[in-house]
Formats: C-alpha cells, structure tokens, sequence
C-alpha cells in the first residue's frame, strides 16, 4: 500500500512545471516524496557559511579536511537548495522489445558547505562520499546517468580547468575553482534551484571499482558539445580529491515505468540495470558503497 501511494504522488509531482523546484511541487500537493530527503539532517541556524568553512580548513592536511567535510555534512550544513530534488528520465528498449522508463532523483549541483547565499562547492574522496550518500538515502550516479543529467539539464555551463599540478588538491583551488563557477552562475543568470552540470567531474559507480580495489571512479565535466573532458578511469587513490570533482547524489528510490524500486534492486537485475548502466548490471552497487579498504 505505501509503495501505491508513493507511485501516485511521485507522478503528481512529475506532472508539474519544469521550472518549479520539487520542494515547491510537495508544497503544493502535499507529496510524501519529500521523504527521500528525509535523512538529511535540517541545517543548523548558526552551522558556518561556505567562506567561514573554506578559511577553517585553508592550513588543514588532506585527511583532516575530509575530516571536517564528513561532520559539516552529518550536521546538515548543505544549501537548502541541494535538498530540491530534480527529475531525470532514462530510456531503454529491453531485450524482450518493451521500453521502459526510468526516473531517478538528483540533486541540482554538486554536494557544497554553507547557505545558499553563501557556499562552497566541496569535493571530497571516495572514503568521505560512501560515507555521505548512504546516510542520506542516496547513491552515486553511474557513467549513463551523468551522461542524462547532462542532457537534461536546464543550465550547462562551460568547464573551466585550471592549471595542472600539485596544487589541484590544495583548499585554495577548491576556492579559486569556486569563484569562477560562482562568477558563470552569476553572468547566466542560473538559478540556484535549477539542473546543472559542466563545473566538475562526477565520482561515479562502476563494476570498475570491484576490480580496482582502493580506487575511486571519476567520469564527465562536459564540454558544451556533450563530450566530457574526463574517460571514465580509476586511475586515482580512492583518498584523492581534487578541486575538479563533485560529488551529485542521486536518491536511492528509482521509479520503472511510473513503480518505484530500490535502485540498488534495478542495478544488479539483468533484465533492468541498462536502464540506468551502460556496462549492464552492477550486482554489488550497494556494496560498493559500504566496502572500507
């Protein structure tokens, strides 16, 4: 009965305009949807703006800034408007002809720290990011869905890499890097409740992750023309950041053909997975997620 009811009022809410954030769309009708964001924690009144927290973390290691990336984002020191989900549909033609649809959840933009008025968009490692998006109800996006997120969003702005070198891991990049987006956020006139994409590289889930055990996943940063600038590669230590990455949560109830299911469920069952993986099933997602190395 509870997942019937679900159905109907997450297609209610798909119904609305576009243009309004999701939240607005549980106002108005009363949707239980607001329950995938439930386990995210309220903001505190007085829980420190993006600049406050980028000047506390400025002389830190990297273990220690990922340190307090994690207990920023257990209090629930996130932008609200990260809380206001968006739509995104994937299509597929089954092996047995039929075409199915699936619609997952997402957040606008990449995780960040603060207000809306004032954030900063923060990448963190893998370690930092399972620990996250579990606790929140939510997983990591696959390869195919950022590629949708990216065709479906309502702003794409054009990725702005800096200088390579030792420093792309220094908090003072993830500041610089910050401004700039900020700055094409302003001068497109982006809305903070709008779809986003083209400012960072994704961290991903993928069958890679099982065979590069340590490894973190990292695939997109679209260029205008749809092409991303980063291959999928898991080149990387899974305890590497760098100012380039984000991390977009996707809510881990999917809705197949209107029902909705476990993502997790949809992953590693043959007949569904290429819904929303382009590599087939991923029978250990929810694994992947949990798996400290």
């Amino acid at each position: 009965m509870r997942l019937k009811v679900l159905t109907c009022w997450l297609i209610l809410a798909l119904c609305f305009p576009s243009h309004l954030g999701i939240s607005e769309e549980f106002a108005k009708v009363q949707v239980p949807l607001i329950s995938l964001i439930k386990k995210i924690p309220a903001r505190p009144f007085l829980a420190m703006t993006g600049s406050e927290f980028a000047k506390s973390i400025l002389s830190m290691s990297g273990s220690r800034r990922e340190q307090a990336i994690l207990a920023q984002m257990m209090k629930g020191n996130l932008p609200d408007f990260l809380r206001n989900l968006k739509p995104v549909q994937l299509v597929e033609r089954l092996e047995d002809g039929k075409l199915t649809t699936a619609t997952i959840f997402v957040t606008p933009d990449y995780l960040a720290i603060g207000s809306d008025d004032d954030f900063l968009s923060i990448p963190m490692n893998l370690y930092t990011a399972i620990e996250i998006a579990p606790k929140f109800g939510f997983t990591l996006p696959t390869k195919k869905m950022v590629d949708a997120i990216f065709d479906q969003s309502s702003f794409r702005l054009t990725p702005k890499p800096m200088p390579s070198g030792p420093r792309m891991s220094s908090t003072q990049y993830y500041v610089d890097h910050n401004r700039k987006i900020r700055d094409q956020r302003l001068s497109s006139g982006c809305p903070l409740d709008t779809l986003i994409s083209g400012t960072k590289k994704d961290v991903v889930l993928t069958n890679h992750l099982a065979r590069a055990l340590g490894k973190i996943a990292i695939y997109g940063w679209h260029r205008f023309s749809g092409v991303p600038i980063q291959p999928l590669t898991t080149v990387h230590s899974a305890s590497y950041a760098d100012y380039s990455h984000g991390i977009r949560l996707v809510s881990d109830i999917v809705l197949i053909d209107g029902e909705p299911r476990s993502i997790y469920d949809v992953l590693k069952d043959p007949r569904f997975a290429n819904v929303l993986s382009d590599e087939g099933a991923i029978p250990n997602a929810r694994q992947l997620l949990t798996i400290r190395y």
